[in-house]
């Protein structure tokens, strides 16, 4: 398509147009005319089109307000007057994204789909959203979403309630989360970055209505907005839609939302800041310390990427120059360097955990003493390349996981254009990349460090320190306030109150009326391919090994998998096993210490990762496969040197190096720790699982909670236990590198095949030929029904069961129930009437089900909702039209998009499970065939799975003692 610079379309006026060579795509730049919003089109191939629109939002405190705002525009609008039409999108549409995000200086609305009709739909459920929010004549949106006083009977005690209110108290129950918070309010204390856009729990209250109802009046606004379009779409007709349905509706509007500039220290400043520890915790060695330095502007695109590369370089790894002298010098026992380039003025911090304050000054010292030192004696050249090569091979590889590229893209964009500079500046890498090799020699990574650390008076130091009945003390401070609240009203007040409550709740009860729900577009079942995509799979043989070979376009990378049968691994060596996988790659060989291994990875690979993976049968939920793997990925030419690797680190990895071992394990107990407060939701998962399983039961001494209790004793006993560990990881090596059982999978193209083919023959004949007996691997199970205590402010409640136990089959129309049940029951009784910033349920083809909720500020009340849960099924009535829209909803999660190496793992794990195409097949018939009786009929299911009573709950300590009846036992997980 040929437009023209400075030529009008639509009312949008083309201001630029670039090629964009690392995404093959063309960026063209437009200015609406009568508003002034700003457009960024990316055009290219790609059919997983995205749209967003983004608004400039800086906070002036800390009350919430803009992600208060985000959450409550997307309840309800102009043409969709329903209570959740982003519920009803999730329901009905196909979409590969929609959410929205709050940043620290915007607020992004994003969606995307493969299909054009559904891509205009999401489109325009937002943009009328954004613009013509109801919140305008509901205040309801706000009570819920943002904060409310609670109270349904005079005689209550009056609390607070509201679903970011809840879901900030879970934020701000983790460290990790509030150190964050504190290095940038220390950093940038007169400007918006200063404040927690998120809301701070204890300001959360002090939002006005009136406030919240004048910031969408002020920044969502098209002169304040930015749009940004991605993939194959019709650029023009897009162009025509948004000018005629949206913005030539209004007019242009001044708007001051220029984000300010911190004038920078004169000299380097200290804060010190506590958190919430368990009653029973020993404080020692809880203290977090953070060096943090302000870099110059996120709009300089060299700049931005050179420092995200120094971070790499310092701090990405145990083996990084910063890593390993804190680690050495025993300041704590992890640590991670974080780069945030996403603000105006970009921040790098080093951050040790587990550490003590008296260490601070040797901290200070020692960062100070390394960074001199590499500045002095220089960076050590692989390195420097190593970080570069694995940089640009990621971006290169641009696999995000479930994130659709455009999106990423969509939001690196926003690092520039947000402050009114190029959008394309972070998208256009490559003639960095290529200077920084050239430069790299010359000291350019040296003076860097130089400049931004050393001589940078603009940093602080921030120690976060732990405080025994911190969180006792801060409740009882928020219950004496909201005594004094009640005490301070009349009675007409308080009635008034207890009815404004009620009045919340009878409107969060209520249905939509019908004729707004049909007004959110749906898309036909027709819609959808009846046929589900195979993915390319050719079974052949080397020897003993069996090779799975996906015939895939991936660009020049080769995905090599290799998959070794464990069975035979008694299950007391389980935890063993799981740190095996941590410890290798993290430790020297035969040929290389651990730092120069490190540097070779990242120059010949885009990484090789050491795994266990369970397979469990879907037929038997006690029947697993359990597989030591190793997972690479680089490109086709450099296969011999990847597989000399892996034979390196497999074969020849040191067993002697303690301090290496003792790292290894300190920073495993410190990242779950973090999962403990972060995603409780996951470990509720797992533990209540392991009472129904050997294969719940398996995972969690490899990764859940057990293992947690072996890492931590590990470490406790170190001296007495580290050479008697090192012998089971030794020997366990030994005895899982065998060729019996041994499984490859290769994705890519033949030339890649035939590189992998020459290379696997000299690194079979290295490999173990010994057949093993099958362990015994029952476990005892049984209901413990745990309550896990932390100083967590918030719960993650979780229900399970098998139904395959209780004599149900599985059928693809579970996974409609499971959409309905998420989106509808479990959305508005646990998230919308219980204040749960999340609750989901979920059902596997082996027939494990799980309800859990996220961020809960509610125990028994949610179980209860969960025992209740067959009560709705059993009376759920729905017309053609709304099964269409639960199965549409459905296929979206069924068909999101993969990249060819995930296609390539997906098609592994189904072989593994002995899940056939067939099987797929059938499942996708059986849920676009699934109807209202199928529906009703899983009431009896869940009924049986939920009269189990299994369950498990992780979250607020005083909560859970508060109501022990519930649990089988009370435990806390921190010392």
């Amino acid at each position: 398509m040929n437009l023209k610079i400075n030529e009008t379309y639509h009312g949008f006026k083309l201001v630029d147009e670039k090629h964009i060579e690392e995404s093959n795509s063309t960026g063209r730049l437009f200015r609406h005319e009568k508003t002034g919003a700003r457009l960024y089109y990316l055009s290219n191939e790609d059919d997983n089109k995205v749209f967003s629109i983004t608004f400039k939002t800086p906070p002036a405190d800390s009350t919430g307000l803009p992600h208060i705002l985000e959450h409550s525009v997307l309840c309800g609008s102009r043409k969709y007057p329903v209570k959740e039409p982003f519920v009803e999108l999730i329901k009905g549409s196909l979409n590969t994204f929609l959410n929205a995000m709050t940043f620290p200086d915007k607020t992004m609305y994003p969606v995307a789909s493969k299909n054009d009709k559904d891509f205009e739909n999401l489109m325009d459920v937002y943009l009328d959203a954004v613009f013509y929010p109801r919140i305008y004549d509901h205040k309801e949106i706000f009570l819920q979403e943002g904060w409310h006083y609670h109270i349904e009977d005079k005689d209550d005690e009056i609390t607070y309630n509201g679903v970011v209110y809840n879901e900030m108290k879970g934020a701000f129950s983790n460290p990790e989360d509030v150190l964050g918070r504190k290095v940038q309010e220390t950093l940038f204390p007169d400007t918006p970055y200063g404040k927690e856009s998120g809301g701070d729990p204890d300001e959360i209250p002090n939002l006005k209505y009136e406030d919240f109802i004048e910031f969408h009046k002020k920044y969502y606004h098209p002169s304040n907005s930015f749009i940004y379009l991605y993939g194959d779409g019709d650029v023009l007709a897009h162009l025509k839609y948004l000018d005629e349905s949206y913005l030539s509706d209004f007019d242009h509007m001044e708007i001051d939302s220029k984000i300010s500039v911190q004038e920078p220290f004169e000299g380097q400043k200290e804060f010190a800041f506590n958190y919430p520890v368990g009653e029973s915790e020993d404080l020692k060695e809880k203290t977090f310390l953070s060096l943090n330095y302000v870099t110059d502007r996120c709009t300089d695109g060299e700049l931005h990427l050179a420092l995200d590369i120094l971070t790499h370089i310092l701090t990405d790894a145990q083996s990084s120059p910063l890593n390993k002298a804190l680690l050495d010098a025993q300041i704590g026992q992890d640590v991670g360097g974080y780069y945030d380039g996403s603000i105006l003025q970009p921040v790098f911090s080093v951050v040790v955990k587990n550490s003590d304050e008296d260490k601070k000054d040797k901290f200070k010292a020692v960062v100070k003493e390394t960074l001199e030192k590499l500045v002095r004696d220089g960076l050590e050249e692989e390195v420097v390349e190593g970080a570069i090569n694995i940089t640009e091979f990621k971006l290169r590889e641009a696999d995000h996981g479930s994130y659709p590229k455009g999106l990423i893209f969509g939001i690196e964009i926003m690092e520039s254009w947000l402050h009114d500079q190029d959008p394309s500046i972070h998208l256009k890498y490559q003639g960095y990349i290529d200077k920084m090799k050239r430069e790299a020699k010359n000291g350019y990574f040296e003076r860097l460090i130089q400049e931004y650390f050393l001589d940078n008076p603009h940093s602080s130091l921030v120690v976060l320190k732990p405080e025994k009945a911190l969180a006792i003390k801060r409740d009882e401070e928020v219950k004496n306030h909201l005594e004094d609240v009640k005490k301070s009203l009349d009675e007409k007040t308080l009635d008034k109150l207890v009815e404004e409550t009620n009045w919340l709740i009878d409107i969060q009860n209520a249905p939509d009326k019908k004729e707004d729900v049909d007004k959110i577009p749906v898309l036909p079942v027709s819609a959808i391919k009846k046929e589900h995509e195979k993915v390319p799979l050719e079974v052949r043989n080397h020897k003993k090994a069996e090779i799975l070979y996906h015939q895939l376009e991936t660009n020049g990378i080769n995905y090599m998998d290799m998959y070794f049968d464990v069975s035979h691994v008694s299950k007391e060596d389980v935890p063993y096993l799981s740190l095996l996988t941590r410890y290798l790659g993290e430790a020297g060989t035969k040929s290389y210490d651990y730092v120069k291994l490190n540097n070779a990875i990242e120059i010949h690979t885009g990484g090789i990762d050491f795994d266990l993976d369970i397979y469990g049968n879907v037929d038997d939920p006690d029947d697993f496969n359990p597989k030591f793997s190793v997972k690479s990925r680089a490109l086709e030419t450099k296969t011999k040197e990847t597989f000399d690797l892996i034979e390196e680190m497999a074969l020849f990895t040191r067993f002697d190096e303690k301090q290496r071992l003792k790292e290894v394990v300190q920073s495993i107990k410190s990242k779950m720790e973090m999962d403990f407060m972060t995603v409780g939701h996951k470990v509720v998962s797992g533990r209540v699982m392991s009472y129904l399983s050997d294969t719940g039961q398996y995972v969690e001494y490899m990764a859940g909670l057990e293992f947690y209790k072996f890492i931590s004793q590990l470490f406790k006993d170190f001296e007495q236990k580290w050479e008697d560990a090192m012998d089971k990881l030794k020997q366990l090596a030994r005895l899982i590198l065998d060729v019996n059982g041994m499984t490859v999978s290769i994705t890519g193209g033949d030339e890649g095949y035939s590189r992998f083919a020459d290379c696997l023959s000299s690194f079979y004949e290295k490999l173990s030929d010994v057949p093993k007996e099958k362990a015994d691997l029952t476990f005892n199970k049984g209901p413990l029904n745990e309550g896990i205590a932390t100083p967590g402010k918030v719960m993650y409640v979780g229900k399970a069961y098998n139904i395959k136990k209780l004599g149900f089959d599985y059928s693809g129309a579970m996974q409609v129930v499971k959409l309905i049940m998420s989106t509808d029951y479990l959305w508005n009784k646990v998230r919308v009437q219980g204040g749960a910033y999340g609750a989901f349920f979920s059902i596997g083809r082996n027939g494990s089900l799980f309800m859990g909720s996220y961020r809960d500020p509610n125990l028994s009340a949610t179980l209860n909702v969960f025992d209740k849960a067959h009560e709705y099924l059993r009376s759920f009535e729905g017309s053609e039209g709304d099964m269409n829209k639960y199965i549409i909803g459905t296929m979206s999660g069924v068909d999101t998009p993969m990249t060819p190496g995930m296609k390539g793992s997906y098609s592994t794990g189904n072989y593994f499970r002995k899940v056939t195409d067939e099987m797929i097949q059938k499942e996708r018939e059986e849920i676009l065939s699934c109807n209202i009786k199928d529906v009703k009929a899983a009431a009896d299911m869940i009924k049986a799975a939920m009269d189990k009573n299994y369950l498990c709950v992780l979250g607020d300590e005083g909560k859970i003692k508060s109501e022990k009846e519930i649990f089988g036992t009370i435990i806390n997980i921190f010392e």
